[in-house]
């Protein structure tokens, strides 16, 4: 199967070659290229007021700074530990008085793989760019 919508090589793909111009550049199921480009991600979503302390606890449980996106109130880091680090931190934010309005782990996509191993979004070629053929193809 050939497909540009990676959602969908995502659930129905055994085995999956991941191409940039032309070259394949990553091979193997899903689950193993999402490996390659590392484990899950902590996501919260909490009050305006409650970013800032959200954050730092977000970053002691991570290790790492994390991404904040103050327009939809989300913040997300990777870990390492999983189920475990969201515990840890659902612990830390229920001690500080805080209850988060969502929370979760997520893994990476295809799409996150794709951008990952390319360092770009996967682009659609126009008809012209592609020679004339009547379906348009990502690169």
């Amino acid at each position: 199967m050939t497909t540009q919508y990676l959602e969908e090589a995502d659930h129905l793909a055994d085995s999956i070659a991941v191409i940039d111009t032309g070259k394949v550049i990553a091979r193997g199921t899903a689950d193993e290229l999402k490996n390659q480009v590392g484990g899950e991600r902590l996501e919260i979503t909490v009050e305006v007021d409650q970013i800032a302390t959200a954050s730092k606890l977000v970053e002691q449980v991570s290790g790492t700074t994390p991404t904040v996106d103050s327009g939809i109130r989300k913040i997300s880091a990777p870990v390492s530990n999983g189920s475990a680090s969201l515990i840890q931190v659902l612990r830390l934010l229920d001690d500080a008085k805080i209850h988060p309005l969502d929370i979760g782990l997520k893994r990476p996509s295809l799409d996150d793989v794709f951008i990952s191993l390319t360092g770009h979004v996967a682009e659609v070629v126009s008809d012209e760019e592609v020679g004339g053929k009547h379906a348009a193809k990502r690169k």
